[in-house]
């Protein structure tokens, strides 16, 4: 593959995007590390401080359990939310709006539940919880038009999958880093504007100053996406469907494989959470030293950004099944030497970063394993539920969340850790106590997790090989539109005889001597192979896109007049998992002759020992008279006709 310019080299305004895209991921991740993680420590902590203890932590039960409904019956709009958004048409575009808007209402929603609005929390409790309901979905849900519109927002500012990779690449490492530093900095900032200490755990003054600052840089950081980035227009963003609810538990019930992983990882992420959520605490009730819990968001900082690069290379060399087993043991051992900790610093930021360094590992193979899934599902029941089955996890994080919240406020009430308690006024027994919340059942949900993946998911990279293997053989004779159900089940040819360029340049091949039974027996249908020699695919026709791999290695396309074609680039290729494949397409994109569809670095593939031949077939040969113009040992380049195809 030729080398290709960056798109940021041509133009300068890309490098803005990019930058202004990466701070929106650093003040989206912060805002949401500020609410998901640290928000029950100001209510457990300094929202409620009368004479009254039982007051006190009824009020926090209250909190508590409002939250908690409020996240999971906000999982049931999310689907609403998406539907929304897909319909919004704007001069500023279709996500942008919903990205500003949301950002900055749900910003200063944030900072005004940091604080015991006006007095109410104490003046008249069941007004205030009434308040407290109704700024808080209202809130979460102008962070979820945030959140899905922010993530939307990378497949519209480019359909150059290489610019696509460069603009998720700098989002990752922004929402790393925004999510993590908040642990580095979070109690040193309290602290610092807080009039009373209160032993290390600061006051609602400086709880409210902090939370206000945080919710100034997500707002600003989300302005700054709106003013900085560009989403580009086309007929291929049109939605056509609309995500239900329903619909997603339909598609977990008939994907057994989808099932499997998403209830393993259920349990993974409601346990990872949970102790997440507890970190703090145990720094400033236990160690009584809130301080020292700054070095531990500091390393999860750094590390969470190596992270980030450091997967492919582990997912390289060993399969993710092995990769899933080895980063889920050291959580739990991560696990089990922060509990025995005491309050020796050493072994719990010891034991803390041995938990933190697997989870991006974890999230990451769930995250594969989910996306083979739509293949999976594809072959199992017949048409391909990608958006469906994509929005799982999401769902799951944040029904973890909202069950880890409630926890948090269950243990923190029954460890006596309310209402301005100090490590000084923890009892032992309320340590204990706090402990079992804190280690024990995360632990137990994570070991769970692991028995689940264990018995349950067998989709790996050699099952969603053979998989996607299947889906191509069986492409053209049983074509359908995926959840299209109003187009026809197979094209009607037209009349005419159409001439098929090759769609790389390089040196014929004669599609017999291939080294694929299937290709070279006529199986996939007639067509002719070509040995390349450039990288680039170029659309031998007008047509659609119809048939798309997440592994990127073939296409299959549709013309204008009914002849089904499918590019395969190389011989077992699908076993790169899409590394050194490049799509600039989108699946029922319309394209025109001449295009580039896809790009191949064909030392990625010589490297991993594989064939690099291009298989090209009609699949739906049987309607078509097909006539090859060229021999074997040609050269040819992308403008030289190969085939000549007419209907019957």
């Amino acid at each position: 593959m030729d080398a290709k310019i960056d798109t940021a080299q041509k133009d300068p305004h890309v490098v803005r995007s990019r930058l202004a895209y990466s701070l929106g991921a650093f003040g989206h991740d912060a805002f949401f590390a500020l609410l998901s993680t640290y928000f029950m420590m100001y209510v457990t902590g300094h929202l409620f401080i009368s004479s009254d203890k039982h007051f006190d932590n009824k009020m926090v039960w209250y909190v508590t359990i409002i939250i908690m409904a409020l996240r999971i019956v906000e999982l049931v709009i999310d689907p609403l939310i998406g539907n929304a958004i897909d319909r919004t048409n704007t001069r500023w575009g279709k996500f942008k709006p919903w990205v500003v808007g949301g950002g900055i209402i749900s910003a200063i929603l944030l900072a005004a539940l940091f604080t015991p609005l006006g007095g109410l929390n104490t003046s008249n409790p069941v007004l205030y919880l009434i308040i407290f309901a109704i700024i808080y979905i209202v809130m979460d849900v102008f962070y979820s038009f945030n959140d899905v519109g922010f993530w939307s927002m990378v497949p519209a500012m480019s359909f150059d999958s290489h610019e696509r990779d460069k603009i998720a690449t700098f989002a990752r490492v922004g929402s790393t880093i925004g999510g993590q530093i908040i642990g580095f900095v979070i109690m040193p900032m309290v602290l610092f504007f807080s009039v009373n200490q209160n032993d290390g755990t600061g006051d609602d003054r400086g709880w409210f100053i902090f939370a206000a600052i945080v919710a100034a840089i997500s707002a600003i950081t989300a302005i700054g996406v709106g003013m900085f980035t560009h989403e580009q227009k086309s007929l291929l963003r049109e939605n056509k469907e609309q995500t239900k609810f329903k619909d997603i538990l339909k598609i977990l019930v008939k994907n057994d494989q989808l099932l499997a992983i998403a209830m393993s990882y259920l349990f993974f992420t409601t346990g990872q959470t949970l102790l997440n959520s507890f970190e703090l605490y145990y720094f400033t009730y236990i160690l009584g030293n809130s301080k020292a819990f700054s070095i531990l968001g500091g390393l999860n900082t750094i590390v969470g950004v190596i992270s980030v690069f450091a997967f492919p290379l582990f997912s390289g060399k060993i399969g993710r099944h092995k990769l899933f087993y080895g980063a889920a043991s050291i959580e739990v051992l991560g696990a089990l030497i922060f509990a025995f900790a005491g309050k020796s610093l050493a072994l719990v930021l010891l034991g803390a970063e041995l938990f933190f360094i697997p989870q991006p590992i974890i999230f990451l193979v769930v995250l594969m394993t989910i996306t083979d899934s739509v293949e999976y599902g594809q072959l199992k029941l017949g048409h391909r539920d990608e958006s469906l089955t994509l929005s799982v996890r999401p769902l799951l994080d944040k029904f973890g969340g909202a069950v880890a919240n409630g926890v948090v406020g269950a243990a923190t009430v029954a460890a006596g850790m309310t209402g301005g308690a100090t490590a000084a006024t923890v009892t032992a027994h309320g340590v204990s106590i706090f402990k079992i919340y804190m280690f024990l059942i995360p632990i137990a949900l994570i070991l769970v997790g692991i028995i689940i993946f264990a018995l349950k998911v067998k989709l790996d990279e050699k099952s969603h090989a053979q998989i996607v293997t299947k889906l191509e053989h069986t492409w053209g004779k049983q074509f359908n539109n995926d959840n299209d159900t109003t187009s026809k089940s197979t094209p009607t040819p037209q009349p005419g005889v159409t001439d098929i360029t090759s769609p790389v340049a390089g040196t014929l091949v004669n599609l017999k001597d291939v080294n694929d039974e299937n290709f070279a027996s006529g199986n996939m249908g007639k067509g002719f192979a070509i040995k390349p020699s450039d990288g680039k695919v170029i659309a031998p026709f007008s047509g659609t896109v119809r048939a798309t791999f997440s592994t990127r290695h073939a296409i299959g396309l549709e013309s204008d007049n009914g002849i089904m074609l499918l590019i395969h680039v190389g011989i077992d290729t699908v076993k790169l998992h899409g590394t050194g494949f490049i799509s600039y397409f989108d699946k029922n994109q319309h394209f025109d002759k001449g295009q580039e569809l896809m790009e191949f670095w064909d030392p990625a593939i010589k490297k991993a020992g594989l064939d690099d031949t291009v298989m090209v077939t009609v699949t739906n040969s049987k309607n078509f008279d097909i006539k090859l113009l060229k021999n074997a040992g040609e050269k040819v380049t992308t403008t030289d006709i190969v085939m000549e195809v007419t209907k019957k």
